[in-house]
């Protein structure tokens, strides 16, 4: 390469680099806060942890008055869609956790966010037949004991009237969030950080079996058979 070629190509370099610096220098400075993560907020007790002192932290999660915040409503017992329904109130339900209730089996945690535009009860039972359709596809690709847990599950989620809601999502204020608390069932109330959305929750609800640490659930009880016919 000649003096006079090198020399041309820096010059042409170094205009690509004026006018990188330009750009940058010349766009607005967002004042907002960073970008989140999906999954970046968790709502829920961290493994092994007490179950008593998670509880002792939730106040201080509640949002100033008049800000509105996602927050996770914990139940003591799996309750029907319904009962789900009227335990949120005013507050706006974003998702439902179904978690079908068997005795010292372990069964799956199906997390179903509502249709936008439905009506909140019909939009909470269209989330209980998704929640069947994916027990059905876990029956169908699992064997042995996962795969009858599963099937078992499936026929549970098929009755309008399962109690099969252990938790749900609902965006409410401050106000709103110490109404759902004081209703009979509710067991805990975590709020998110203002401006969190639901999808940056990494959703992880106390389970109503968990009442002295957050630890797996025994797994050696006898699975109900899937009804035949």
């Amino acid at each position: 390469m000649t003096g006079r070629r090198r020399l041309t190509l820096f010059g042409v370099c170094l205009v690509v680099l004026l006018g990188v610096a330009w750009y940058a220098g010349s766009r607005p400075v967002s004042t907002g806060p960073p970008p989140s993560v999906t999954g970046s907020v968790r709502l829920g007790p961290d493994p092994g942890a007490a179950v008593a002192d998670y509880l002792a932290s939730l106040p201080a999660t509640l949002p100033a008055p008049g800000v509105v915040v996602p927050a996770l409503v914990q139940l003591d017992a799996a309750v029907t869609g319904d009962r789900a329904v009227a335990i949120a109130g005013d507050a706006a339900i974003l998702q439902v956790v179904w978690r079908v209730p068997v005795p010292r089996v372990q069964t799956a945690l199906r997390f179903e966010t509502l249709d936008a535009g439905v009506p909140v009860a019909a939009a909470v039972d269209v989330a209980r037949q998704r929640a069947q359709l994916a027990a059905q596809a876990d029956a169908a690709r699992r064997t042995g004991r996962p795969g009858a847990v599963a099937a078992a599950e499936q026929a549970a989620l098929g009755a309008t009237d399962c109690a099969c809601v252990v938790a749900v999502v609902v965006r409410a204020d401050r106000a709103g969030l110490a109404a759902v608390a004081a209703r009979g069932g509710v067991r805990a109330v975590q709020a998110a950080p203002a401006g969190a959305l639901l999808t940056d929750l990494a959703v992880a609800p106390l389970l109503p079996e968990q009442t002295d640490r957050v630890d797996p659930l025994p797994d050696d009880g006898p699975v109900p058979p899937a009804p035949t016919g």
